[in-house]
């Protein structure tokens, strides 16, 4: 429930790194079917306005009030009964979680069904020192075996797993933190060849997990 991401909500509505991706339409075909999903950490609201057009009904949660959430909460603490929730979906936000697996075992306790996670992966040590250079409140990202452990160890069988390659204009990527200057500079070059033409490539990992 920071300042700093409200001041933020409009660049993440706009984002072309959020609004599109086969990630996101691969969130919408796991999720088609269910009558009743929640949206953790909204933020631009993307996977709510996807899922509303597949025809479910969603609730949105954000700890930010400049994003508009339908609630406003931590990934960490759900304000919502065991179960109410067909589908438990989070996408591109796991990496800002203080307690990345308090949250997804949350996540499972509301989800009746299954619980949808998509992420930017660890891809090397580098990529994080520019990720917090480009945005302080990144905590890290997390490699398969790291979220394979907070899926188990929230009562989850792993139905689904699979890796995105997710390309987005860079200038527009640094902008929407406030990112400039020698940080934009030392972050660019950290990245290395997963910067192309003004692109940035990023990898996603994917996890469709059944309750028990």
């Amino acid at each position: 429930m920071t300042n700093v991401w409200d001041d933020r909500a409009q660049g993440y509505v706009e984002s072309d790194a959020h609004r599109e991706g086969e990630d996101l339409d691969w969130l919408v075909a796991a999720a088609t079917g269910a009558a009743k999903a929640l949206d953790v950490a909204t933020g631009g609201g993307h996977v709510a306005r996807r899922l509303r057009e597949a025809g479910i009904e969603v609730v949105s949660s954000d700890p930010s009030p400049g994003m508009h959430p339908d609630v406003i909460c931590r990934a960490e603490e759900l304000p919502f009964a065991d179960g109410s929730f067909e589908v438990v979906a989070c996408r591109t936000a796991a990496h800002h979680f203080q307690d990345f697996a308090g949250a997804v075992k949350e996540m499972a306790r509301v989800a009746s069904s299954k619980v949808l996670l998509v992420d930017t992966t660890f891809m090397s040590d580098e990529v994080e020192q520019a990720e917090a250079l480009r945005d302080p409140s990144h905590v890290r990202n997390y490699d398969e075996a790291e979220w394979l452990a907070a899926v188990e160890a929230a009562g989850l069988n792993v139905a689904d797993i699979r890796y995105f390659e997710h390309t987005f204009d860079l200038a527009s990527w640094l902008a929407r933190t406030g990112c400039e200057g020698a940080d934009a500079e030392r972050a660019v070059v950290l990245l290395g060849d997963r910067v192309e033409d003004g692109r940035l490539t990023l990898r996603k990992i994917a996890i469709e997990g059944l309750k028990r």
